[in-house]
C-alpha cells in the first residue's frame, strides 16, 4: 500500500511496575499505527471500519480485543 506520508509515529510510555498505562479511546482512531479492520460493523452509526487492539481489561486476567470505530463523528468503542 503507498503511503501518504513518510512519518513513523513512535509512542512511548514510561511507568513504575505498579502503574497501569490507560488507553486514551479518542486518539486511537486516528493512530496509524494501530491495525484497521472491515470485518465488523459499528452498532452505534454502522460504520464499517474499526481499529483493534489487545489489552488487559479493568478488573479482569488475560487479554481482551477492543475495537475503536474509525468514523470521526463516532468514536463508539466496544470489545469481543
Amino acid at each position: 500500500e503507498v503511503a501518504d506520508s513518510n512519518c513513523v509515529y513512535r509512542n512511548v510510555v514510561d511507568h513504575a511496575a505498579a502503574e497501569f498505562t490507560q488507553v486514551l479511546f479518542d486518539d486511537v482512531a486516528s493512530d496509524p499505527t494501530l491495525p484497521r479492520t472491515k470485518s465488523v460493523r459499528c452498532v452505534a452509526c454502522g460504520h464499517g471500519e474499526a481499529v483493534f487492539f489487545q489489552a488487559t481489561a479493568r478488573g479482569e486476567e488475560g487479554m481482551t480485543l477492543f475495537f475503536v470505530c474509525c468514523n470521526p463523528s463516532c468514536g463508539h468503542r466496544w470489545r469481543d
